[in-house]
């Protein structure tokens, strides 16, 4: 009897040490995970910011990474192209040339090869369903999404709202109307990455000077990073 109970107390005391070490392991993964998103958030809200004075202050030649292009239309990936806002949501973000996990994680991004606001055809832009394009799980037709860029500012009026599967690219061929059509991923909630794509498609409601070609190129979603 006397022989068993150090034995016993031997494991109970390795099984209460396992347990701290794994006791300290989640808790400092759990606060490096929280450290790490708050550094996610803060970076974007500062390169927000950044950018936003930027298109404010008339420096439209100015890249993401600080360098000056010299088109005068942003062409370049990471370059600032203007402010997207749905006031019903309280929607309001910056959008930059170019869809890329690092592009993303800081804006919404223009999908290139499409239409930029005021010319002819589908402008098309994308963002994270748990960042910036959360409140599009609440949009619905008639909302108002305002556009402003060095340019111009653009009005649009939201028409439908769809789901659509990864590799579906009608909703984004060009057209030969000034629309605006935004893209993220469905659900929203789902845990790990989305199945489906959620599409909000709009149309231009004020006339504005654009190039008589259209403009664009049908795009796989599939490509879009998910989020």
């Amino acid at each position: 009897m006397t022989s068993r109970m150090p034995v016993a107390n031997s494991r109970r005391r390795t099984h209460a040490g396992l347990l701290r070490v794994a006791y300290y392991v989640f808790l400092a993964s759990g606060l490096f995970a929280l450290a790490y998103c708050g550094y996610v958030v803060a970076a974007a809200h500062l390169y927000q910011a950044v950018q936003k004075s930027r298109l404010e202050s008339g420096d439209r030649n100015v890249s993401g990474s600080g360098e000056r292009n010299e088109q005068y239309r942003p062409v370049t990936d990471g370059t600032a192209i203007g402010e997207m806002n749905v006031p019903r949501l309280g929607l309001n973000a910056i959008f930059v040339q170019g869809d890329s996990p690092k592009i993303l994680r800081r804006a919404v991004g223009h999908i290139a090869e499409t239409a930029l606001p005021g010319e002819r055809g589908n402008v098309v832009l994308t963002a994270h369903r748990d960042t910036f394009f959360r409140p599009l799980r609440n949009i619905r037709p008639g909302d108002a999404i305002e556009i402003k860029t060095p340019e111009g500012e653009f009005a649009y009026q939201v028409d439908w709202t769809e789901i659509v599967s990864p590799y579906d690219v009608e909703v984004l061929r060009p057209s030969g109307q000034n629309t605006l059509t935004l893209v993220t991923c469905f659900p929203f909630y789902y845990v790990g990455p989305a199945p489906n794509r959620y599409i909000v498609r709009a149309h231009q409601v004020e006339t504005v000077s654009a190039p008589a070609s259209v403009h664009g190129a049908i795009v796989d979603l599939s490509t879009i990073p998910e989020g």
